[in-house]
């Protein structure tokens, strides 16, 4: 088992945060007053008794069992279209209501149960979690100096508890001692702020001594602190112990979720509890986003309300006229409903308030128009979605155990719409796994692996050989993956001790102790194998104590006062074993960007060794500490132009009063307490870190993640614009832009810079005012020129990027210029925004989101990503190695980069289809039946009479048409994973917004109250007359409700099982038992007492079963409720089809894997080798299809003049004119039909076709101006009979449309289902890319024999083709 180092460390003389006895200052001298009032009485229950504080009890619950059913009530009716329902539902229990009070208020309560289950479901889930944490166990205090296991959520402020080593703390500590004798510790608070580098915290010297269990049994001390706040960074507080007072800082807080690392035991009293504690008092809730379908859907609810509110209008003003007219003068019109004694509601003398009251009536009547379900049935399909991404197996990561995991369930369609990905760098497209990989050591380079970057460097520049690396043999190797992991350094002049031969070995010998020395990692010995592994505050410093290690100088200890090294003697020639005595740390901040360590070597000499970034080692080096530089300088900029890190090194020599003198300034500014207590320090350190003497430079690389070219290729594939913003400088973030494919070869560059010559000068002057000026003009220009220069590069269809730095970022940022960036952004294909602030990462997804307008998608894993991340549609939390912070900020979480393409090319399409093809299907069955309704009331004037039984009107939306479209939006696929994958251009569908434009809701409006019409009006003509039994009764309003309720059912059924792509078991099962069930429930309903089952009773089983009209009726109503969508679906696919349509078409047969499209037209030969086009089938097919036309055209002809006048003056139509309109009708089906056949169209073929017909009329108008006597029948018969009769011209043209419906029809089901090789090849090159072999990989074996030479040519080409 791997054991800590060992404990005996004694680090107070070194800690920057030392806490020791010392006088209370600044706040300290608020204790006690407002906002300082804890007190806390440890390891006693005297502070129980007087002082009563929350529990450690923690709830991340939304609900409690008390306050569930309120507060799931109010969120339901936080809805409007809900309030309108219960609005109706309350009304239903007057008289004003068309139907019973149970009836309308079943509906509402089914669908609020749903929604409650719901909630309830998802609390349940968290609940849980909480249950998990409040029952972890923890030891704690029971007196006589016991320790004993108890719950989290049983403990109380003041008990003292003690964690162990991998042990969360339990709340909120203050920390009493530890296994150390100092009562250190090492914290990892990951949880809390996202950072893995280990946190230093150390006890007061009261309490430092107390390492053992037994030492609190007569333990006793007072704590007064702040009172319960937010603020992670800051603690104010006194302990009391035996009448001594101790300030309380940071430093001694150990944070609730935090946890113990490198330390054995801590113990520690409680300080805050439960949602006391500062962890709780930060748990917000994510900002609340909505997608923008989402959005748009409540805008169709309150447009379909609007045509509600409408049409009762309407209603309510016929009404009005026609009960005012029931009586007039004491005459009733309709005396039937005996005008003279009524109700208030049809009263003639009171019509206006009739009017009113009918218009409610109708407002409840309508209702069905608004989808009731809606909402509660796209949430159960959002949590499967959801379910479907969390259970993605090509999204686990199985190195980290990390699946995907989607954190709301709101934004699954926004996921197929992004335009826009803005994308941290460093821990997102890379791996934040740092590897040493070179080294500039004495003005040398060192090193001789090669970066992803380096390798599309020469790709770019066509310079293979700098992607080879050259062993000591002359043989060619290639960097790989690193054999030891932080350590990827290939160079046998410094491995092995080779160094000691190197001309200035002494300086690099310096170089290599610093990296072992200069660093606040911390040593952990494998016991077993006797290995050494490092804690590091990052990986950069893990990597470079692993690479002092590999190159001689093995860091493998750490005490009180020293660090222990194993180290190569320059002299000897052998590993040594040196001490170096620890004195200080100047800890590494963003504002220093370098960190130092004061040592003392066994010689006895100070040694300030220091490592930073370049910007500000140059200019602290000595005169006599600059030889090299000038070689320095060039090898950092050519790391950084690598895509490396780079970090410079430099030393210097200490005496001991200047030391002394700093020890005293840097140890009374710890010390301090004050809240510019870190600005005092800094000052200190920067007095001693000077005159430094240069040494060198590292170089590591954090590699980019598997697949990130590939994933980014793909996104620009499919149309999405990619956006990095990162801190790197802009040669760095250039060159990773080319080894990520956001920058590609050929692709012009615009380049924004603040390092231009003008802004050079005026910073030399000095004049910061001026500079500011000429700076923001500068920058503008540069805009400005541009975007002229993106004018005149768009003609050429050049992609173009933009790449800007951060200070020019700051003046494009502001109100006057941004727009003006933007357009120019906008124009660009890829953009690199470089030495990004976190602030100026969201103010550009701000800026991208509001004025673009279209949907943003962020992505990072650090805490800086947390603001792009919530100001973003969709915030994507990369679950790295920086933390969790992003994760728990984000609305989806992934592991890797790369599984972005999936998350959005297959998911997010799949689920924007789903949804708006769900919400589309939902208006259509809803208008549907909405508008029978109102057809209904047009015949009863408006009465608010339903046609249908109360609970036909309840049960529709909630049983009869529910299951289908859920199914819908739940397991509905246009094209296979590997297909979204394949042909990414598929994601413009969502990106455009195809499938959820005005123009597609207007359509399915169209639809549903063309249905609503046809449904209405065939049902009630046909049965309006004739007997419907077998009695001879007539139907009544029950039969026609049932007839139409039931075409109803079957056709939003029919119109969901054309609408499906996908089939599964479960479709058919929800479709089919669907109307099913219907059938089912008029049976059983039938049943029941007519008191209770009212107009339904036996209706089924008695008067619609046993009638034939019933059931050709429904036949015959369904189809042709269907035949409008089946015939624009057709034209649709013939003419214009969408992207996906032709990928299903082309990948009917499931095999897309031949990339040779060249080998494709070949095989077209084999329709003729296998007599495809004259066989016997397609021969009866035509003759049959003659043979239709014929009678098509003979019936309706002489049935059309049979009876009517046909011409103006009255006369019925003769033979000659009958023969003249049959021959018309032959003459244009025969060509239309031979227009619908030809698949190559020129001039000559429109002459032909269209000149055959009108060569018919011509004809016509000779021929029957000659003599009756040559021209017979024909005489004048066009210009006196047909011409001037309008049925002639309205009988031609139903002729000729009638009799193509059937070619038409089968065209399209043998085009859709069962395309000839011809057909599919003609469909790809009509959409221009018969040139693409990877859009053209369809099947070829369908047309093939397997004794055929084609076939046995492409087997030995593509065997696994077959």
């Amino acid at each position: 088992m791997a054991r800590g180092i060992r404990k005996k460390l004694h680090l107070g003389s070194l800690l920057p945060f030392r806490c020791g006895t010392k006088t209370f200052q600044s706040e300290h001298s608020l204790i006690g007053g407002p906002g300082f009032s804890r007190v806390v009485y440890c390891n006693t229950t005297e502070s129980r008794r007087v002082l009563t504080y929350g529990n450690n009890y923690v709830t991340s619950t939304k609900y409690t069992l008390a306050t569930f059913f309120p507060k799931s009530i109010f969120e339901q009716f936080r809805r409007a279209a809900n309030v309108f329902f219960l609005i109706s539902a309350i009304l239903s229990f007057t008289p004003l209501s068309p139907s019973s009070p149970v009836s309308s208020v079943l509906p509402l309560a089914l669908v609020i149960l749903a929604a409650m289950i719901k909630e309830a479901i998802e609390d349940l889930r968290r609940k849980r979690q909480d249950i998990e944490v409040n029952n972890r166990k923890v030891k704690v205090h029971r007196g006589e100096g016991v320790f004993d296991n108890a719950k989290w959520m049983n403990l109380e402020v003041g008990d003292i508890v003690k964690v162990e080593k991998d042990g969360y703390f339990p709340a909120d500590l203050i920390l009493l001692s530890s296994s150390y004798e100092e009562a250190i510790c090492y914290v990892e608070t990951m949880n809390l702020d996202g950072e893995t580098n280990l946190k230093l915290k150390q006890a007061v010297d009261a309490t430092s001594k107390l390492h053992e269990d037994s030492g609190f049994q007569n333990f006793k001390a007072v704590i007064k602190s702040e009172d319960p706040n937010a603020n992670l960074y800051s603690f104010i507080g006194s302990l009391q112990l035996e009448e001594q007072q101790y300030p309380l800082t940071p430093q001694q807080l150990l944070l609730r979720e935090s946890k113990l690392k490198n330390t054995d035991f801590i113990y520690g009293v409680v300080i805050f509890t439960g949602h006391d504690t500062k962890v709780m008092q930060n748990s917000t809730a994510p900002p609340s986003k909505r997608s923008k379908i989402e959005r748009r859907m409540d805008k169709l609810v309150y447009f379909l309300f609007s045509i509600l509110v409408l049409i009762s209008f309407i209603g309510s003003i016929f009404f009005g006229s026609s009960t005012r007219e029931d009586l007039e003068n004491g005459t009733m019109k309709r005396w039937y409903l005996r005008p003279d004694d009524t109700a208030i509601y049809y009263d003639p003398k009171r019509a206006p308030v009739a009017a009113i009251l009918i218009f409610l009536t109708g407002l409840m009547l309508y209702s069905y128009l608004i989808p009731i379900s809606l909402y509660i049935s796209l949430e159960i399909a959002k949590v499967i979605q959801c379910t479907f991404i969390n259970q993605d197996l090509h999204m686990y990561y199985e190195e980290a155990d990390k699946p995907a995991k989607a954190r709301t369930s709101n934004l699954n369609e926004e996921l197929g719409q992004v335009d826009t990905i803005l994308s941290d760098k460093t821990g997102t497209l890379t791996c934040n796994s740092m590897e040493f990989i070179k080294c500039s050591m004495a003005g040398t380079a060192y090193g001789r692996g090669v970066t992803v970057v380096e390798r599309a460097l020469s790709r770019r520049e066509e310079l293979p050989s700098a992607i080879e690396v050259t062993n000591g043999e002359g043989q060619v190797e290639y960097s790989t993956k690193a054999a030891i992991k932080g350590f990827n350094f290939f160079d046998e002049r410094i491995t092995h001790g080779n160094w000691v031969n190197e001309p200035h070995a002494d300086v690099i010998q310096k170089f290599l102790l610093l990296l072992a020395i200069c660093h606040t990692a911390v040593p952990e010995v494998d016991e077993e194998t006797g290995r050494i592994s490092y804690e590091a505050e990052s990986p950069d410093e893990a990597a470079f104590v692993i690479a002092a290690r590999e190159l001689g100088f093995e860091f493998y200890e750490r005490t009180q006062t020293s660090i222990l090294i194993h180290e190569l003697d320059l002299v000897s020639g052998r590993k040594v074993q040196r001490s170096y005595k620890l004195l200080n740390i100047l800890e590494f901040s963003n504002s220093r960007k370098r960190m130092s360590v004061i040592v003392r070597n066994m010689e006895g000499k100070l040694l300030l060794l220091c490592k930073g970034a370049d910007s500000v080692i140059f200019e602290r080096l000595a005169k006599n500490g600059r030889e090299f530089e000038a070689q320095t300088q060039e090898h950092a900029n050519e790391y950084a132009n690598a895509g490396l890190r780079t970090l410079l090194f430099a030393y210097r020599e200490l005496d001991e009063e200047e030391y002394n003198k700093f020890n005293e300034e840097f140890t009374m500014a710890k010390n301090s307490v004050s809240a510019d207590r870190d600005e005092m320090m800094e000052e200190v350190a920067e007095k001693i870190e000077n005159d430094l003497i240069l040494l060198g430079a590292t170089a590591v690389e954090d590699k980019l993640q598997n697949g990130v070219p590939e994933c980014i290729d793909k996104l620009a594939q499919a149309g999405i614009k990619i956006w990095v913003l990162t801190g790197d400088k802009l040669e760095t973030a250039i060159n990773i832009g080319f080894a990520c494919c956001l920058l590609r070869q050929g692709m012009e560059q615009i380049v924004i810079s603040s390092e231009t010559p003008i802004i050079k000068a005026l910073e030399k002057v000095g004049d910061n005012s001026a500079v500011a000026v000429a700076f923001k003009a500068n920058v503008l220009q540069q805009i400005r020129e541009a975007k002229e220069s993106l004018t005149t590069l768009s003609k050429s269809s050049e992609a173009l990027a933009l790449i800007i730095d951060g200070k020019s970022l700051t003046c494009a940022l502001e109100d006057d210029v941004k727009g003006l960036f933007l357009e120019l952004a906008l124009g660009c294909a890829s953009v690199i925004c470089c030495r990004c602030s976190p602030k100026q990462k969201a103010l550009v997804t701000r800026l991208v989101k509001i004025k673009t307008g279209r949907t943003t998608l962020a992505i990072g894993d650090g805490a800086n990503d947390v603001g792009m991340l919530q100001e973003a549609d969709i915030g994507i939390g990369i679950s790295g190695v920086e933390g969790m912070q992003a994760v728990m900020s984000s609305d989806i979480a992934i592991a890797q980069f790369r599984y972005l393409q999936r998350l959005l090319l297959v998911h997010g399409h799949w689920c924007y289809r789903r949804i708006s093809r769900m919400i589309c299907y939902f208006f259509y069955k809803n208008i549907a039946f909405g508008f029978t309704l109102f057809f209904f009331e047009v015949y009863a004037s408006f009465s608010g009479q339903a046609p249908y039984n109360d609970w036909y009107l309840s049960l529709y939306n909630v049983f009869f048409t529910s299951l289908p479209v859920i199914a819908l939006g739940v397991l509905e696929q246009d094209v296979s994973a590997d297909l979204c994958l394949k042909f990414p251009l598929l994601y413009q569908e969502g990106v455009q917004n195809l499938l959820f434009s005005w123009f597609r809701f207007l359509c399915w409006a169209f639809n549903g109250v063309l249905s609503a019409t046809l449904i209405f009006f065939f049902c009630s003509h046909a049965i309006e007359q004739p007997a419907f039994r077998k009695g001879g009764e007539v139907a009544g309003l029950d039969v026609l409700g049932t007839l139409m309720y039931t075409c109803i059912v079957w056709v939003v059924n029919c119109q969901i099982a054309l609408f499906v792509n996908y089939y599964t078991l479960k479709n058919h099962i929800f479709i089919w038992g669907s109307i099913i069930a219907w059938y089912i429930f008029l049976l059983a309903y039938g049943a029941v007492n007519p008191n209770i089952s009212t107009t339904a009773y036996k209706v089924f089983i008695e008067a619609c079963a046993p009638a034939p009209s019933y059931w050709l009726l429904t036949l015959f109503v369904v189809i042709t409720c269907l035949i409008p969508y089946f015939t624009h679906t057709s034209i649709q696919l013939w003419f214009f089809p969408m992207y996906h349509q032709m990928i299903q078409w082309v990948s009917k047969d499931g095999q897309l894997d031949d990339p040779q499209y060249s080998q494709m037209f070949p095989l077209l030969y084999q329709e003729g080798v296998q007599n495809v086009l004259l066989s016997w089938f397609q021969f009866l097919g035509w003759a049959f299809n003659g043979v239709l036309n014929a009678i098509l055209i003979f019936f309706f002809c002489s049935r059309a003049m049979e009876h009517p006048a046909f011409r103006k003056g009255g006369e019925v139509a003769e033979f000659e004119i009958l023969g003249t309109v049959m021959y018309t009708c032959i003459v244009w089906v025969v060509n239309c039909q031979i227009a619908l056949s030809t698949n190559y169209f020129t001039l000559k073929n429109h002459c032909y076709i269209w000149g055959s017909i009108i060569s018919w009329y011509i004809f016509l108008l000779a021929y029957g101006a000659m003599n009756p006597i040559i021209s017979t029948t024909a005489y004048k018969v066009f210009i006196e009979a047909c011409a001037p009769a309008p049925s002639y011209w309205l009988l031609t043209l139903f002729v000729v449309i009638t009799s193509l419906i059937p070619y038409f029809t089968y065209r399209s089901i043998q085009l859709w289902f069962f395309p000839m090789y011809h057909q599919m090849v003609q469909w790809i090159s009509k959409d221009g890319q018969s040139d693409d072999p990877q859009y053209c990989q369809m099947v070829r074996q369908r047309l093939l024999r397997p004794t055929t030479v084609g076939y046995t040519a492409i087997w030995r080409q593509h065997p696994n083709a077959f």
